[in-house]
């Protein structure tokens, strides 16, 4: 199957997993916290998966490798959009995802309450009331709360779940009691906590955060996850889920 590609698009590598990506200098590209997030979460064996905020669709690729779930994606930038359905056709994977473009906010007028056993979300880190720098649309939205809010994401990811699934966001550690208070407040129930650090005796930089939907309280704070060693290389972690076979981080 042939793929259009624009001028300023290209085709990359994704992991080791022999799937290949659509991506774009000029709208914001995956990074590792997608890939982190798409590793980190747990994921049903069939059922129905949503990613919410899917960007170029890294996420949905990635679970992909992981379960025979059906998986949709939803973007509300339209360029992003057609990168990502792009992208599912280039890897021959329609039967299992499907990518539509969409506000979460609304999102379940179309798709329903309670249909997903996982919802996963990466969305804009910075708060509503941060001024947005003069950069590109594409980068501002996904940087920003523009589009959503964070209390829109969490409200959202809950009118999605059903009774007993779970949710799973990656976001920063200064928005951590934000979201733990959110999540309470939409009925999920934080269960698994992990914050990753870029290295040994530094602060963490990203927290990976898996809560169930309709839950008694109980939550685990699991080991940190390390990201460079002393010698400034991957972590054996980082590097078994990048170019080795790990399709998922443990709970060590």
């Amino acid at each position: 199957m042939t793929i259009a590609l624009l001028p300023d698009e290209r085709v990359d590598d994704l992991l080791a997993e022999n799937l290949k990506i659509i991506q774009s200098d000029e709208v914001f590209s995956f990074s590792m916290d997608a890939v982190l997030l798409a590793r980190f979460c747990s994921v049903p064996i069939k059922g129905r998966i949503l990613d919410l905020c899917t960007g170029n669709g890294v996420v949905p690729l990635l679970l992909s490798t992981r379960t025979k779930a059906r998986i949709e994606g939803l973007e509300i930038q339209e360029r992003l959009h057609g990168m990502a359905s792009r992208s599912v056709g280039m890897n021959k994977l329609e039967e299992q995802i499907h990518i539509s473009q969409g506000d979460l906010r609304n999102y379940h007028e179309v798709a329903g309450y309670g249909q997903y056993d996982l919802v996963t979300v990466n969305p804009p880190y910075m708060a509503a009331h941060t001024s947005v720098p003069n950069e590109n649309e594409h980068y501002a939205i996904a940087r920003h709360e523009i589009h959503c809010t964070l209390e829109d994401v969490i409200a959202s990811c809950s009118r999605q779940s059903r009774t007993g699934g779970k949710v799973a966001m990656v976001h920063r550690p200064s928005r951590l009691t934000d979201i733990l208070i959110l999540m309470r407040k939409y009925r999920l129930e934080p269960k698994r906590i992990r914050f990753v650090h870029p290295r040994a005796g530094s602060e963490a930089n990203m927290v990976l955060i898996e809560s169930v939907r309709d839950s008694k309280p109980e939550v685990r704070l699991l080991p940190p996850l390390l990201v460079y060693n002393e010698q400034g290389e991957y972590c054996r972690e980082i590097m078994e889920i990048y170019y080795g076979r790990s399709k998922e981080l443990k709970d060590r």
